[in-house]
């Protein structure tokens, strides 16, 4: 097999975009801890919740959106797909990411799973909003690591290699220190 060509052999004589960078670094920062918390259903499992999501998406980006795709009855469960427009900041395009989520619908006790007849009297109105934030959730964590990207997983892969792939490296810093101390509030 032939060596790969370096990263700066690709880019030799080509100004690298150091705002994207930074915002890759922002993006990719581990979130604050506080913000993490132990899903209430599923032992193991952490998550960020939906107001601190949305609150981020608004903060870093200022402008974002959410399209529902579809929602559908999957079995017994509430299946919704989202579609999550935000603004990049350096170029004021639109870019979005898509996400899915489900929720099952709640039944009487010892009900099967496709006993419709069994369905408590509010089981879509509680289902169909958990999976849409499910939905929602799952496409900002696409989005970068402290959106929650790598929370769950077992491996994770570092992004510090960023922070040396741009020549001012410390604009990353205040970046990120600004958005924690604003996080915090």
């Amino acid at each position: 097999m032939e060596n790969l060509p370096k990263l700066k052999d690709l880019i030799e004589g080509v100004e690298l975009k150091a705002n994207q960078n930074d915002l890759n670094i922002l993006l990719n920062a581990e979130p604050n801890p506080k913000w993490i918390k132990a899903h209430p259903y599923v032992k193991g499992v952490k998550y960020i919740p939906i107001e601190r999501i949305e609150w981020l998406l608004t903060r870093i980006f200022i402008r974002w959106n959410l399209e529902i795709k579809s929602t559908q009855l999957l079995g017994n469960s509430v299946l919704v797909t989202i579609r999550l427009w935000y603004q990049d900041r350096l170029s004021d395009q639109l870019l979005w990411q898509d996400g899915i989520g489900a929720c099952p619908l709640q039944t009487d006790q010892g009900a099967g799973a496709t006993e419709f007849n069994k369905l408590k009297s509010n089981a879509v109105m509680l289902a169909a909003p958990a999976a849409e934030s499910y939905a929602f959730k799952d496409a900002a964590e696409k989005i970068g690591k402290i959106f929650g990207k790598d929370l769950n997983r077992k491996d994770e892969i570092g992004y510090q290699n960023l922070i040396n792939a741009v020549q001012n490296e410390n604009r990353h810093k205040e970046i990120f220190e600004e958005t924690n101390t604003k996080n915090n509030e």
